[in-house]
């Protein structure tokens, strides 16, 4: 037992210190991208083609992750999601150099494909530890992103000075940081990432069988789907990605159009990126304590608290605690739903429902993204505060009826 946990912490750990290099690299890329795409297309208005392509990469990308990393193992499949960002990072800065739009574009869709691999780190680390245990190894790969948050805009100027010294544009400079970090991110998950995860997940499921719900034949993901706490976990997870993305993307235009400087908007993002990530610990530890219902059920309630706040008041302050209390539902929902959909699934099952989930989780960032827009330009921020507020409802809703129906069939099973 020693000897297995020493394994999972150390996989554990190599997760956290490839995630923050990656999340870094990703980061960094995600401040100029908007920039680099109005200067290549000419048109200001492609501004955000850019994000769309990278959403999109790792959208298409998510689902054959799922069964690339079942046939490569973790590690290998991880590695070659980073091969696809380093390429994807040389494109990009090169199509800066020769001033090509497209090579742009197809750079940021292999970026997105290497980030979706990534995501997928979670449950990698997930599979390592028993039920009891997951909620934690979620939350510390996920706290990894808090490294790439603080540290990915702060490299943006001394890389483009760099970049400028060597006769570049300033811009290629976040492009050529994205590759170094790939490349060593890459080199901790081929080094470090022994025994790989797949294998250990299936040993520790042969060991610990009552671990495992499901012990029949391997199950299609539509028969995965018609578990009701494989529901709630992806609901918790999609919904919350979905509340999330559609009010703060759109909260910046909203404190612009309040004449709030670019530094009190600033201020307002960095405290939602600290929600988000900060607390990823607490919300680990309270889901393998109290359970994942209860820490879904405060995610969904946070985000619903947060959407019917947030329009209250045009001041920098609310705003901002609104955002941050945005950030810190989103990551409850997330880890709870992340560790409730572990618990779920048989060792065979795992990576390939995990990549579907990703899918989902891509495919509503996108449409979070272009709806917000169009909401806030037809109907306002308070519209959108409520729209938000009522796609927090689902999870919520969904998480007390199973939460109910949990309670209710141990009930049934005391003797009398």
């Amino acid at each position: 037992m020693a000897d297995t946990r020493r394994i999972a912490r150390n996989i554990t750990q190599t997760l956290f210190v490839a995630q923050a290099l990656a999340s870094a690299g990703f980061i960094v890329i995600a401040t100029v991208n908007a920039i680099v795409g109005a200067q290549l297309s000419g048109r200001p208005a492609w501004a955000g083609v850019p994000g769309g392509v990278y959403q999109l990469g790792g959208a298409l990308a998510a689902l054959g992750w799922g069964y690339g990393l079942d046939w490569l193992g973790r590690r290998n499949g991880l590695a070659l999601g980073l091969a696809l960002g380093v390429i994807g990072s040389a494109l990009a800065g090169g199509a800066l150099i020769g001033h090509s739009f497209l090579v742009f574009l197809a750079g940021l869709s292999l970026m997105g494909a290497a980030n979706a691999a990534m995501q997928l780190g979670r449950f990698a680390a997930a599979e390592v530890h028993l039920p009891a245990e997951r909620g934690r190894a979620i939350s510390t790969v996920v706290l990894a992103g808090t490294i790439g948050a603080i540290f990915g805009p702060l490299l943006v100027g001394p890389v483009g000075q760099g970049a400028q010294r060597l006769g570049l544009d300033e811009l290629v400079g976040p492009y050529g940081a994205s590759l170094a970090l790939f490349v060593c991110a890459a080199a901790v998950i081929l080094v470090r990432l022994r025994p790989d995860p797949r294998d250990v997940g299936r040993e520790l499921a042969r060991l610990h069988p009552e671990t495992t719900p499901y012990h029949g034949p391997t199950r299609s993901i539509a028969a995965i789907l018609r578990e009701p706490a494989v529901l709630v976990a992806m609901a918790a997870m999609v919904f919350g990605q979905l509340t999330m993305v559609m009010l703060m993307v759109i909260t910046s235009l909203h404190m612009k159009g309040h004449y709030h400087p670019l530094t009190a908007i600033s201020l307002t993002i960095s405290a939602h990126t600290v929600g988000m990530f900060a607390f990823s610990i607490l919300s680990g530890r309270l889901a393998d304590r109290w359970g994942r219902g209860p820490v879904i059920l405060i995610g969904a309630g946070t985000l619903a608290v947060a959407c019917l706040t947030a329009p209250l008041s045009p001041d920098v302050l609310p705003i901002a605690a609104a955002l941050f209390l945005l950030g810190l539902g989103w990551n409850f929902c997330y880890v709870g739903g992340s560790s409730l959909l572990a618990d779920q699934l048989s060792p065979a099952e795992r990576a390939r429902t995990q990549g579907f989930n990703d899918l989902l989780i891509a495919l509503v960032s996108a449409l979070g993204s272009l709806g917000s827009g169009v909401v806030f330009a037809t109907l306002g921020y308070s519209a959108m505060g409520l729209v938000g507020a009522v796609a927090a409802l689902i999870p919520l809703v969904l998480a007390l009826w199973w939460q109910v129906g949990q309670r209710a069939a141990i009930v049934a099973q005391r003797p009398e």
